[in-house]
């Protein structure tokens, strides 16, 4: 029982983020080659010195060693695969930062979680310019490579950015030049915590809070940050007006259930809810308050973001057009009765009902 307990610990707390898990493999092995070579090498007894067919079993450890160096020698760790990266493990994950200029990428435990995209920049500036008055402060769950973060900051409000993987946020300067000098604000805050965890614990109230769930929408233990649940908490920390804004990694393909579930859950939460269709049609911006959500145009909004925040909005386009660039998702307003309409028996999320990460069946079947 000991060693149930006391190996996995020592494996992904120690050996892991010390060795990588190609070297820590190995080391593990070490104890199975020493149990082995005892048991081969020992001499027998009496009642074991009968010859028995087949190979000796000294050759067969040789054989069995020969073959596992031959393995180790010839495999890769998996970062390998990329010529340029950075590094970085902790008793959380094993973090990849990977690619150059508007090319790169961030893996964790090799899936990839984010791209350098006008995405990120809208997930902060679309709910920061919904608001009918300045925004005070702001907060970002899911630190990825800190382009929500960073957009936040440029509206010169106090920003604090939670992110359970203490390796994310440490790659922040591989994605962004300025990254060490917004990390040295007196605006800026980097937790390290489960968003959901930091938020239970705090008393602070935002006017923003910004929620980008780790992909795929069915990723084990996203639904706690789409969950009824969760909603409640955050609706305890939202300043009276203040908006949350939920993005949802919808693909061309996805599944309905997943979809009408998240959408349900938002609109069972909140009084007001709406829903915009991403850049480039991947994804959708959930924005739900308390608070009637205004039909801004495009011209309001945009005259809402101090000069900084125009400047961080339009580094990477696609338009030249500030009006324009908010038009881009305006335009593509989803009617949340229709979503819903897709599979309407699909139940909300619940804690103990992740509809989104149980989706085989329906896959297969494709019953809703």
């Amino acid at each position: 029982m000991a060693g149930s307990i006391a190996g996995p610990l020592v494996a992904g707390f120690w050996l892991l983020p010390w060795l990588g898990e190609r070297r820590a493999i190995f080391v593990l092995t070490i104890p199975l080659f020493a149990i082995a070579a005892f048991t081969a090498l020992r001499k027998p007894s009496s009642e074991t010195a009968q010859p028995k067919s087949g190979l000796n079993p000294k050759l067969k450890f040789v054989l069995a060693t020969i073959v596992a160096i031959l393995l180790f020698r010839v495999s890769h760790d998996y970062e390998t695969k990329f010529p340029v990266r950075e590094v970085r493990r902790d008793y959380t994950a094993t973090v990849i930062a990977t690619g150059k200029g508007f090319d790169r990428n961030l893996l964790l435990n090799g899936v990839g979680m984010t791209v350098l995209s006008p995405i990120t920049k809208y997930m902060a500036h679309l709910p920061l310019a919904f608001m009918s008055r300045p925004p005070q402060n702001g907060l970002v769950i899911c630190f990825g490579m800190g382009t929500s973060f960073r957009s936040m900051l440029s509206w010169g409000i106090p920003t604090t950015a939670v992110d359970l993987v203490p390796s994310v946020p440490s790659l922040f300067g591989y994605y962004h030049a300025d990254a060490a000098k917004l990390e040295s604000s007196p605006l800026a805050r980097i937790v390290i915590d489960d968003g959901r965890r930091f938020l239970d614990g705090s008393a602070q109230i935002y006017d923003v809070i910004v929620v980008d769930p780790p992909p795929p929408a069915s990723a084990p233990g996203s639904s706690l940050l789409y969950s009824r649940y969760f909603y409640e908490v955050v609706k305890k920390h939202l300043r009276r007006g203040g908006i949350l804004q939920v993005w949802y990694p919808k693909a061309d393909g996805a599944d309905a259930a997943t979809t009408v579930s998240i959408t349900k859950t938002l609109i069972q939460s909140f009084p007001y809810v709406r829903a915009f269709q991403s850049f480039g049609h991947f994804g959708i911006h959930f924005l739900a308050s308390m608070e009637p959500l205004p039909a801004a145009s495009s011209s309001i909004l945009a005259a809402r973001l101090p000069s900084a925040a125009v400047s961080d909005f339009m580094e990477w386009g696609p338009l030249t057009n500030l009006q324009q660039q908010f038009e881009l998702v305006l335009s593509h307003e989803l009617i949340l009765e229709k979503i819903v309409a897709e599979a309407p028996r699909t139940p909300a999320i619940l804690d103990d009902q992740p509809i989104n990460e149980y989706y085989l069946l329906r896959r297969w079947f494709h019953y809703y």
